[in-house]
C-alpha cells in the first residue's frame, strides 16, 4: 500500500542515515500510518529508533534534548525546520499546514468565565465566532537508541537501560505485536527528497518499493484481523510493566482490537499488580480509554479482568442496586449506558458522566410505601466523585469540574422558575460548564431509556440563552473596589470584598441594579446596616 508521511520524520531519518547511522520509525507511529490508509486519521506522534547513542543523537541534532532518564532524545518541529534550512516564509506556510483550527463560540457579553456554549445554544446566539484558536498537531519527535531486554524489578520500568545492537533485538522487547513494527524508508528516496536543496513540499507519498516494514511478530496481520496479542508470553510482558495491562484494554477500545484469550487470562491473573503503577500513569491510560470510540466497553473490560476492583471499586457498588421511576436497569448498568451515550468527546466530562450516580448505593432507601429513593445522592456523590478524581491525579481544575457536574446534574426545570433561578443555576454550574452538564444530562437521559431531550429542557436552554447578557461574576459589576474606596472613602480591606459580594447577590436577583449610581447607593445602605 502507499504511505503518506510529513516531511519532518523523513528529515529525521535522512539526517541519521547521512551521518552513517540506521534509523527507523517504530511503534505506534507505524501502526497508525498503516491504519491511516483506511481511517484517514492524521498521525501526529512519531517515534524513532537508531543504533546511534543518545550522545551521538544530541550531536547531530543540536537543538534536541533528553526527554527522560531512559535515553529518549526529542526535538521540536520548529527546531527541525531550522535544521532543514526553511526560511521564515516557508516555516510560516508549514506551520499553517501543521495547525488545526478550533473554533469556539463566545458571548456578546464580557465574561471572563465564558469559554464555550453548548452546540444546541450556539446557533441561537447570532454572533460571529471568535478568531480561530490554533493548536499544533505535530508533537515533538522522539528518538531512542536500540534497547535490549532488561530486568524489571518493580513491575513498572527496567532497573537498568541496556543498549541493543540490532533493530530485531529492539522490537523483541516491545509490548504488543501491533506496536512491534519498524518502518525504513529507502535511502535513495530520501536523498532525492532532500539532496542539496531545501524541500518545498510538506508531505510525500511512498509506494511499496520505497519502504520496508519490519514485522517479525505479524503485527500487520493482527491489525488487519483486529486481534491484540503480546510479543511473547503475556504474563511475562505484564510482569515487566503492569501498565501494559491497561494499555491492552486501551488499545482494544481505541483500535477496535479483540484481546486474545491468553492476554485476557494473564490480565485477570495479574490484575493486582496494577497497584505498583503510579496514579499519574494510570490516569493517562484511563483518560485515553474514556476518549476512545468505545469508553463504555473499556469500563466493562476493566471490570471483567478484575482491574476495576483496584482502580474504581466505588463504581462496582452499583451492581444490583435497583432504581425506581423511569429507570429500567440497576445503577451499574445505567452508569455504563450513560457513559456510552454521552456526546461530549472530553474525557473529563465522560468521567463525570460515569460517576454521576456514584453515591446512589450509599443513599439507597425504600420508603414505607415501597418506593426507592436516593435522597441527596448528587450532593454526597459530588464529594465522592471529587475524591476519585483526586485519586486519579486530575488537575485541581478538572477535579472541580467533576464536582460541579455531579453536584448539579439533577437540575430540574419548571416553566414557573424565575429568571433569577435560571441565573443562579448557571452561576452555580459555571458558564464554562453549561455545555458539559447538558452533555451529561443527554447521556443520563439516553442511558435510562428516556428520549434525548424534552420540551422542558429545550425551554430551559432558550431561557438560559436569554440570560447570557446578565452579570454572572463580581467582575461583571458596574463598579469595583477602587470605586468604593474613591467614592465612599473606604480603606482597602475585607470590607470591600464583603460589600461587592452583597452587591452581586442583589444584582443576581435584580440585574437592573447593575448601574454605577445605583450600586453606589446600595453600597451606602449596606454600610448603614
Amino acid at each position: 500500500m502507499e504511505l503518506t508521511l510529513p516531511v519532518e520524520p523523513l528529515s529525521i531519518l535522512h539526517t541519521l542515515q547521512s551521518h552513517g547511522y540506521e534509523g527507523y520509525i517504530v511503534g505506534g507511529a507505524v501502526r497508525d500510518l498503516l491504519r491511516a490508509q483506511i481511517t484517514h486519521e492524521q498521525v501526529t506522534d512519531f517515534d524513532f529508533t537508531t543504533n546511534a547513542t543518545p550522545e551521538q543523537i544530541l550531536s547531530i541534532f543540536p537543538n534536541s534534548f533528553y526527554e527522560n532518564q531512559f535515553g529518549t532524545v526529542s526535538i521540536t518541529p520548529q527546531h527541525l525546520w531550522e535544521m532543514m534550512g526553511l526560511d521564515e516564509q516557508q516555516r510560516e506556510h508549514l506551520l499553517q499546514k501543521r495547525l488545526s483550527a478550533k473554533k469556539r463560540s463566545v458571548s456578546t457579553i464580557n465574561l471572563n468565565s465564558v469559554t464555550k456554549i453548548h452546540e444546541s445554544l450556539a446557533h441561537q446566539l447570532n454572533h460571529p465566532d471568535s478568531p480561530e484558536s490554533l493548536t499544533p498537531t505535530l508533537n515533538n519527535l522522539e528518538m531512542t537508541t536500540y534497547r535490549s531486554e532488561g530486568v524489571y524489578e518493580d513491575h513498572r520500568r527496567p532497573s537498568k537501560v541496556e543498549w541493543g545492537k540490532t533493530i530485531e533485538e529492539d522490537l523483541s522487547r516491545r509490548d504488543f505485536t501491533v506496536n512491534a513494527m519498524a518502518l525504513r524508508i529507502n535511502a535513495e528516496k530520501l536523498t532525492k527528497i532532500f539532496g542539496k536543496k531545501t524541500p518545498t513540499e510538506f508531505e510525500f507519498r511512498f509506494s511499496p518499493n520505497d519502504y520496508i516494514v519490519l514485522d517479525p511478530y505479524d503485527g500487520q496481520k493482527d491489525l488487519a484481523t483486529h486481534h491484540l496479542r503480546t510479543v511473547g508470553v503475556p504474563s511475562e510482558r505484564f510482569q515487566e510493566d503492569a501498565l501494559r495491562m491497561l494499555r491492552a484494554i486501551r488499545f482494544s477500545v481505541q483500535l477496535n482490537l479483540k484481546m486474545s484469550d491468553e492476554v485476557f487470562a494473564a490480565i485477570a491473573l495479574l490484575a493486582e499488580d496494577i497497584l505498583h503503577v503510579s496514579w499519574e500513569r494510570i490516569r493517562d491510560e484511563f483518560l485515553k480509554m474514556l476518549k476512545s470510540p468505545y469508553p463504555a466497553e473499556a469500563i466493562e473490560l476493566l471490570d471483567e479482568t478484575g482491574l476495576l476492583h483496584f482502580l474504581l471499586p466505588e463504581l462496582r457498588e452499583g451492581k444490583g442496586v435497583e432504581q425506581g421511576g423511569h429507570h429500567i436497569t440497576d445503577v451499574w448498568t445505567h452508569s455504563i449506558d450513560a457513559l456510552r451515550n454521552c456526546p461530549s468527546p472530553d474525557p473529563v466530562v465522560r468521567f463525570a458522566t460515569l460517576l454521576h450516580d456514584i453515591a446512589k448505593p450509599r443513599t439507597f432507601r425504600i420508603t414505607d410505601d415501597g418506593n426507592i429513593t436516593f435522597y441527596n445522592h448528587e450532593i454526597i456523590g459530588a464529594r465522592v466523585a471529587k475524591k476519585i478524581a483526586q485519586r486519579f491525579r486530575l488537575s485541581n481544575h478538572d477535579c472541580d469540574r467533576v464536582f460541579a457536574l455531579v453536584r448539579y446534574h439533577m437540575f430540574y426545570y419548571q416553566p414557573h422558575n424565575t429568571d433569577s433561578a435560571i441565573r443562579r443555576f448557571m452561576r452555580n454550574v459555571g458558564l464554562e460548564n453549561i455545555n458539559d452538564i447538558l452533555d451529561l444530562r443527554e447521556g443520563d437521559r439516553l442511558g435510562s431509556g428516556a428520549r434525548k431531550t424534552s420540551w422542558r429542557l429545550e425551554e430551559m436552554k432558550d431561557r438560559m440563552v436569554a440570560q447570557l447578557h446578565q452579570p454572572f461574576a463580581i467582575t461583571d459589576l458596574a463598579i469595583n473596589g477602587d470605586d468604593l474606596i474613591k467614592e465612599l472613602g473606604l480603606k482597602p480591606g475585607p470590607v470591600i470584598g464583603k460589600i461587592l459580594h452583597t452587591l452581586f447577590e442583589k444584582v443576581l436577583d435584580n440585574p437592573e441594579l447593575n448601574e454605577r449610581e445605583k450600586l453606589l447607593e446600595e453600597a451606602k445602605q449596606i454600610l448603614l446596616q
